[in-house]
């Protein structure tokens, strides 16, 4: 067993690898950039070594840097998380050559199963159903254009080197080909330092089922359970629950031994997530993850296992411990807790100082968090907080115990995802089962005002900071929550906690002035517009990188556009003015 691992990676999962390090008595050397000195990971570790400032490719990304890090320790294997180098196969074999040991497959297993297009290929040899795709990455928007007068549309382009949902894009029409495929390059390049994509049929009405799968290097492969993500948003799930419900006991079977033989098919070692697409009882092979995945805490909860430690004991050459655990024992249901502002179905990254963050307590909760009170959410990375699993003896009450903890977690100081968590939990489609892969985005109505809705949202600048008064009343002086009459201290009503939101996220029946400003802090990626142009409601006027994510600036009404005060590659603080509509009928 290896005495002191690095943990190539930051937030959650770095924090999460830490704590089944110290279960095993193994010392843990964390890694960070100079934005994150203050982190949790860091604080946790037993070492941190700071890889320095820049963007992510000069230190999460860093294979050099990182490598030397882990010899400079004394650090003997390197765990690599999610995301990041995760699915680089160049990382595992410098990781390998470098005589350290890697925390998951070799770097032909990751090779060719992390690349997309090649995992395909695979599975068509595995004998794997597939949904219709292209054979290799594309070169651009005609490639698309091409495939859709074969295949139809929609049709999803892919980052090959990575998942989470980034480098991803959903192209309805021949029209939205180019940008389509030049935002996903964009994203998955900056992502995961690989631009390859490519395309894949979009099947609208199926669900998104993923089987664990384990092996060591003794010849032992085992499907852990499955796990049902379907309720996403921008590709990003934001709940996932284990055993996925509704599925029938035949079809289980087949899915869990195809991705078996997949595995197989590959020499594959460690942890890894075989994804499908379910419609009724047939079932598409997606990819396969070469990682340990966001929701693996809702396949520890409904096995009794730890998944991190099990990683650990196989890179080490043990032989599998959990092949007694394979039959699932109730049922758990995680939800990603995002800093995003959810207003109006678009879920914007709301980077910001976490004044308070206090989990809830209850029978079957579990919480597993990047951050405490105190901490920062960086616009630099991508916005997960944590995750709030519940686990009880049947999904019923596994949903009540979530819905529970959801209202019952406290963050205060930026907006989170709990209030889209919470709408989810209580509708009657996800407590039936009834969702598919689009079921969130079209189904669910997140622009309805709650019932303490203020009558009005006042921006007071205060030493640099950007503060939002709601107001409840009518009435000169009344504000936040507390009803006519009632003031509260300042503390009480900054931009923080769950409600609090600015008026240019919402929309909704809002008048507007024609300012366009940043929704929040990133850097300026595209500019459509120029002094002079005439826009429609929702054209795009900006794109505006943050949180890993590429988040477009539409126009809130018809008008004109006036100066531009953006250039690309510009980085501006939320709120910063981009441009000013003469809005139609304006005198």
């Amino acid at each position: 067993m290896f005495s002191k691992i690095l943990i190539a990676n930051r937030g959650e999962i770095a924090v999460r690898v830490i704590r089944s390090c110290r279960s095993l008595g193994i010392k843990s050397v964390a890694v960070h950039s100079e934005a994150d000195s203050a982190s949790l990971h860091v604080r946790e570790a037993d070492r941190a070594v700071n890889l320095g400032a820049g963007p992510a490719s000069e230190n999460y990304l860093n294979i050099e840097g990182i490598i030397a890090a882990a010899l400079e320790t004394g650090a003997e294997a390197i765990h690599p998380g999610y995301g990041f180098l995760s699915e680089n196969a160049a990382f595992a074999k410098a990781v390998v050559d470098a005589g350290l040991a890697f925390i998951g497959p070799s770097p032909e297993a990751i090779s060719t199963m992390g690349e997309k297009v090649a995992a395909r290929a695979v599975a068509i040899a595995a004998e794997v159903p597939l949904a219709p795709g292209s054979k290799n990455a594309i070169r651009g928007a005609g490639d698309v254009i091409d495939f859709g007068s074969r295949h139809g549309y929609p049709i999803l382009v892919k980052a090959s080197a990575g998942g989470g949902g980034r480098g991803m894009r959903l192209v309805e029409s021949e029209e939205q080909a180019e940008d389509a495929v030049a935002a996903a390059v964009r994203e998955a390049t900056a992502a995961f330092g690989n631009g390859e994509v490519y395309l894949e049929r979009y099947l609208t009405s199926a669900r998104h089922v993923e089987v664990q799968v384990f092996a060591d290097t003794l010849g032992n492969t085992v499907y852990v359970g499955d796990r049902d993500c379907s309720v996403q948003r921008r590709h990003q799930k934001l709940i996932e629950e284990s055993p996925a419900p509704g599925l029938s006991p035949e079809l289980r079977a087949v899915m869990g031994d195809a991705a078996v033989r997949l595995a197989q098919h590959v020499g594959y070692a460690g942890a890894g997530t075989v994804e499908f697409l379910v419609e009724g009882e047939n079932f598409y092979f997606l990819e396969m993850n070469t990682r340990i995945q966001v929701e693996h805490p809702v396949t520890e909860m409904v096995h009794g296992v730890d998944l991190i430690a099990e990683q650990i004991r196989v890179a080490a050459g043990e032989e599998l411990s959990i092949r007694d655990r394979l039959t699932p024992q109730g049922a758990a249901v995680e939800a990603r807790i995002n800093a995003e502002d959810v207003a109006g179905g678009r879920f914007l990254p709301a980077p910001g100082l976490i004044e308070e963050l206090t989990p809830p307590e209850g029978e079957g909760l579990r919480f597993d968090a990047g951050y405490q009170s105190g901490d920062e959410v960086l616009p630099y990375y991508d916005s997960l907080i944590g995750k709030l699993i519940a686990y009880g003896p049947d999904r019923e009450t596994a949903l009540a115990r979530l819905e529970d903890g959801l209202e019952k977690l406290v963050v205060r100081g930026v907006p989170t995802t709990v209030p889209a968590s919470l709408k989810v939990v209580r509708h009657e489609d996800f407590q039936a089962a009834r969702f598919t892969t689009r079921w969130l985005e079209e189904t669910v109505d997140f622009s309805e005002e709650p019932e303490d809705e203020p009558l009005a949202r006042n921006e007071v600048e205060v030493g640099g900071r950007f503060y939002i008064i709601p107001q409840f009343s009518d009435r000169p002086g009344a504000a936040n929550n507390g009803g006519p009459g009632w003031a509260p201290p300042v503390e009480d009503v900054t931009a923080g906690g769950q409600r609090p939101r600015s008026n240019r996220a919402r929309g909704k029946g809002k008048a507007t002035d024609g300012s366009i400003k940043a929704p929040m802090q990133g850097t300026i990626i595209k500019i459509n517009v120029e002094e002079g142009q005439a826009v429609a409601t929702g054209d795009v006027l900006f794109v505006l990188e943050a949180m890993k994510m590429e988040n477009p600036i539409q126009a809130p009404a018809a008008g004109i556009v006036g100066p531009v005060h953006a250039v690309v590659g510009d980085s501006m603080a939320a709120g910063t003015l981009l441009t000013q509509l003469v809005l139609e009928g304006a005198n």
